[in-house]
Formats: C-alpha cells, sequence, structure tokens
C-alpha cells in the first residue's frame, strides 16, 4: 500500500470537485441511528480526522438522529474548509417509534431542506439527494414531482447541485428531463451487483456513482474468494472491497461509515491499495456466485 488516501478526484461539475474517497456520517448517530452518540467526543474526533486526512466529501442526511449527525458536523468543523463539501439527502424522516418513512410532499421536502440548513449552518447546500424507493431497493414510480419541488429550492439559491438516491434507470432518466443530476447514490458492492447497467449508464453519462451499502454480505463462497485476495495482499478483506469498487469505475465514490478513528483511517488506506490483474479477476468472478447471505463486512444500515 501506498500513495494518495484520498483515491484521487472527480468533478461532480465544473466547479465542484470531490475527493473519490468519503465519509458517510450515519454511524456517529445513536444505536439505530437514533438519538446522540455515546461518546460525542469520539464522533468530533472522526469528523477532524476526516478533514484531517484530506477527505473533502461528507455524506449526511437530516434524518440521521433525527438532526443529530448533522449537529456534530457544525460543531466539529464549522467554518467549514472551502474544499469541503457536505452532500445530504432528503425524502424519509425518522418518526417516534424510529421507523424510517417517506417524505416526499413539498411542504415535506421543503421542511427538510431548510432543515439541513439550519443544523449545518450553511445558507446553501452544495448537494442534496432526493431518496425514494424502500429500504435499499428501488420502487418503480415516477419521481419527477418531488425531484421538481427540489428544483424549485435549487432555483431558490438553496441548493447548488441535485442527486438522486435508491432509483432505477427509468427514475433517473425522468428525474433528468426536470434538471440535472450530478450524482447517483444506489445500493452496491462486489456481492451485489443488481445495478452494473445504472452504473455503467452514469459512467458514459460522467453522472457520479455513490454506493450504500459498500461493502455488503458475503456468501461462503463469496467470502472465501475475497479472505483469499486480502491474505495475498496483506489487506483487510474490507479494504480489498472499497478497493474493488474504486478500481471498478472512475466514476465511483466511496462513502464508508465508521464511528472509530482507526476504522476510519483503515477504511480510508483502501484507496492506496493496488490490485494486480490476477485480483481483479478473482474478485470480479464473485459476481457470478449466488448472491450474498451470510457473512457481513459491516454493520452500515443500507441508508
Amino acid at each position: 500500500m501506498g500513495g494518495d488516501v484520498s483515491g484521487g478526484r472527480f468533478p461532480l461539475t465544473g466547479d465542484l470537485t470531490v475527493t473519490r474517497m468519503g465519509f458517510g456520517a450515519m454511524r456517529l448517530a445513536g444505536t439505530g441511528v437514533w438519538g446522540p452518540p455515546r461518546d460525542r467526543g469520539a464522533a468530533i474526533r472522526v469528523l477532524r480526522e476526516v478533514a484531517g486526512l484530506g477527505l473533502t466529501h461528507i455524506d449526511t442526511a437530516g434524518f440521521y438522529g433525527p438532526d443529530v449527525v448533522n449537529d456534530l458536523i457544525r460543531e466539529a468543523l464549522h467554518p467549514y474548509p472551502d474544499a469541503l463539501h457536505i452532500v445530504t439527502k432528503v425524502g424519509y424522516r425518522r418518526t417516534r417509534d424510529r421507523s424510517w418513512r417517506p417524505a416526499l410532499s413539498r411542504e415535506d421536502l421543503t421542511a427538510a431542506v431548510h432543515g439541513n440548513l439550519r443544523h449545518l449552518g450553511l445558507e446553501a447546500l452544495d448537494v442534496v439527494n432526493l431518496r425514494v424507493g424502500a429500504g435499499g431497493r428501488p420502487v418503480p414510480g415516477p419521481v419527477a414531482e418531488p425531484f421538481g419541488v427540489l428544483a424549485d429550492l435549487q432555483s431558490q439559491g438553496l441548493i447548488r447541485y441535485l442527486g438522486v438516491s435508491n432509483v432505477t434507470l427509468d427514475q433517473l432518466a425522468e428525474a433528468r428531463t426536470v434538471a440535472r443530476v450530478v450524482c447517483v447514490q444506489n445500493r452496491y458492492n462486489l456481492a451485489d451487483r443488481q445495478d452494473d447497467p445504472l452504473l455503467d449508464r452514469c459512467a458514459a453519462d460522467g453522472v457520479a456513482f455513490v454506493p450504500f451499502f459498500p461493502l455488503g454480505t458475503f456468501s461462503p463462497v463469496q467470502a472465501s474468494v475475497l479472505d483469499g485476495v486480502a491474505a495475498r495482499l496483506g489487506a483487510s478483506p474490507p479494504q480489498v472491497a472499497l478497493a474493488w469498487l474504486l478500481h471498478r469505475s472512475p466514476n465511483i465514490l466511496l462513502i464508508p461509515g465508521t464511528s472509530a478513528e482507526a476504522h476510519l483511517r483503515e477504511n480510508v488506506t483502501a484507496a492506496t491499495l493496488n490490485l494486480p490483474v490476477d485480483a481483479r479477476a478473482a474478485l470480479n468472478a464473485i459476481g457470478s456466485h449466488p448472491a450474498g447471505s451470510g457473512r457481513p463486512l459491516d454493520l452500515e444500515r443500507p441508508f
């Protein structure tokens, strides 16, 4: 290993470039992504280490906590460095029973954008993703109306750029008839490649693809292949899985999350891991095995 831990950079637009290795802030909240963290000081240190490592892409959402994670980001990093870009999501809300509920009305989306602005301490949000679907999978259906609400808020100067999350190819195409889409955030990892066609479409069009649940769950056969490659390279299986994503396509941006500094450094070091041709071939073949249903590489929840 060795090299730039940022994984290089990708231009979301002509005036907004982010490091390909970023940070997903979801896990800084309490258990179940609800309430404050067990160790607030540790969460603050993790966020400051993200900036210290030179990563310029933080992913968050107002429904993490709710609002807890955005408040932590503001406490740790505000006033934000010019190079740091915070990407947030709207389209869901948390209820008192800690459920995740769709919130796609004009009133819900407008309130969510203003809530993100307030808790992050910003006058405009760099990127807002419209989150649709159910759980970790897209659900077919129209998205033009809620995406249009975000486009209206963009025209008011509250949002710079727009993205979509948990969408189908058709929904991406529909959203692009309403406004420019700079990124797509969908479930994708070494063991789960259902969105290969969507990823390839984004790559062809220069749109960033940001996998959530980037480490996934592996069947015994898949895990055996991954473990073998990791052992040969002197790396951990999660590092290899993240490195494979960076090698998969130059438009992939990573946002692995953690609440521990050591785990953060392990994750970002994956950007320095070179995968030889034979290692990539072995990892690519994982996709031909039955889908993962056994060992999780991490405990991330796909939100």
